[in-house]
């Protein structure tokens, strides 16, 4: 049958869609990417918080649309928010004929074949073997490695651990295949990514392997290896040196601080306080690395005062990117049961507050870039503007802007430029090859 996939939410979440793309492709089926020419939409969802179901929800009632209409025979759905709401999608919405959940991909054949023949589909078993195929939808040069999922950090906003269960390490052995595959086929940058990156082989024997995994790594035909969501408390000086000396890793740390008040992170059940987050951000850019963090505002207790240090923070400017995020209540996770919840105006307040601080910090950093020559990885084309697209070392995909540069002669996705840095655009900015 001909194939169409809608995936939403994480890179994590992405690599799921991409495995779950390459069964069905060895299962014999067609992947198309316009809905109008698939017999069946599946739909890859996210439930991390409200504006995310929001999102999952708009897109199934559309493949529903599409399969009333007559454009398509069959809608599936799988993913966090079919893990969690199971029940509630198969009563809430009949005309879906397969429910499955973040470890049910190794079903997706014989739920396709079942569901052709009648039969609706749910299953949230979470039973899935090691798969390393993959089909991609990112450009060809780059690729998402996870390395892990689930999560024991047990954070009291955070609903992930009772969707994707404890935290597992995919075995080193299986990873090195896996990347072995998208080295050979042109992948230069590989970003690996789990829940936390930091953590990884701990369910082995009790301590870390992310060393001993990225060195092996660096064996395999990379330019770039890239590590996201390292959880404080998990980066000591050994990780920052290793960051900071090793050749292909990138100088790059996506370290989610979540809040910079004690108050607040105590309530999180985050194993970081004030002291400790400023220390290792100061030890983290002595190292030359850059630095990335997400915050939550208006999390339930969060005081004005407890904001204003917050914002305070950001406006020192050590933060070289920083996202935030209004707190979401999460129904059955230890935040929904605090007093103190703020109500939604206030928490979007503080939201744009803080991204307003933050857009004043990258702008004197991007004007402080003026003159400079960076290496950048060139990911596609602007028509409308006219310019290339790439990234420098210190911009992961998607989230930290891009390079918009010209060249006098030809240039090639997927390979490496010298670009000088001529002028900014908001976050991105503006170059030349040289």
């Amino acid at each position: 049958m001909r194939i169409g996939a809608i995936s939403l939410g994480c890179d994590k979440n992405r690599v799921d869609s991409e495995k779950m793309l390459a069964r069905l492709s060895s299962g014999g089926h067609i992947i198309v990417s316009d809905a109008s020419e698939a017999d069946i939409l599946i739909v890859n969802t996210c439930a991390f918080i409200d504006k995310a179901k929001e999102e999952s929800i708009d897109e199934i009632l559309w493949a529903i649309s599409e399969k009333n209409d007559g454009a398509v025979k069959h809608v599936i759905v799988c993913g966090c928010l079919a893990q969690r709401y199971a029940d509630d999608l198969k009563a809430e919405f009949p005309e879906v004929d397969a429910i499955l959940g973040v470890g049910n991909y190794d079903e997706i054949l014989g739920a396709i074949e079942r569901i052709s023949k009648g039969e609706r589909v749910t299953a949230t078993a979470c039973k899935d073997l090691f798969f390393e195929k993959r089909v991609l939808t990112t450009p060809y040069h780059y690729a998402y490695l996870k390395i892990a999922d689930g999560c024991d950090n047990h954070c009291t906003y955070c609903a992930i651990p009772s969707i994707r269960g404890k935290y597992r390490s995919e075995s080193i052995d299986n990873l090195l295949s896996e990347a072995k595959i998208l080295s050979d086929d042109g992948v230069k940058e590989l970003i690996l990514v789990a829940q936390d990156v930091t953590r990884y082989g701990v369910d082995f024997d009790g301590k870390p392997h992310l060393t001993e995994l990225v060195r092996k790594l660096e064996e395999l035909d990379l330019e770039w290896i890239r590590l996201l969501y390292l959880e404080p408390e998990m980066v000591d000086d050994e990780i920052i040196e290793f960051i900071a000396n090793e050749p292909k890793i990138v100088k790059y740390m996506d370290i989610p601080f979540q809040h910079i008040d004690s108050g607040v992170l105590k309530r999180m059940n985050r194993h970081t306080d004030e002291q400790s987050t400023r220390e290792l951000v100061k030890k983290v850019k002595a190292a030359g690395i850059t630095l990335r963090t997400t915050f939550i505002c208006g999390f339930p207790g969060e005081s004005e005062e407890a904001h204003r240090l917050l914002c305070e923070f950001v406006r020192e400017g050590n933060l070289d990117f920083a996202g935030f995020f209004a707190y979401s209540r999460e129904e059955g996770t230890p935040a929904d049961r605090l007093g103190g919840h703020i109500d939604e105006a206030e928490k979007e307040r503080r939201e744009n507050e803080l991204c307003e601080i933050q857009q004043e910090v990258i702008s004197k950093r991007n004007a402080r870039l003026k003159g400079s020559v960076v290496k950048v990885i060139y990911d596609g084309i602007d028509y409308d503007r006219q310019a290339f697209i790439g990234r420098a070392a210190f911009q992961a995909p998607d989230i930290d802007g891009v390079v918009y540069f010209t060249s006098d002669s030809e240039v090639r996705i997927g390979e490496f430029y010298e670009v000088e840095i001529v002028g900014a655009e908001g976050v991105d900015l503006l170059g030349r090859v040289i």
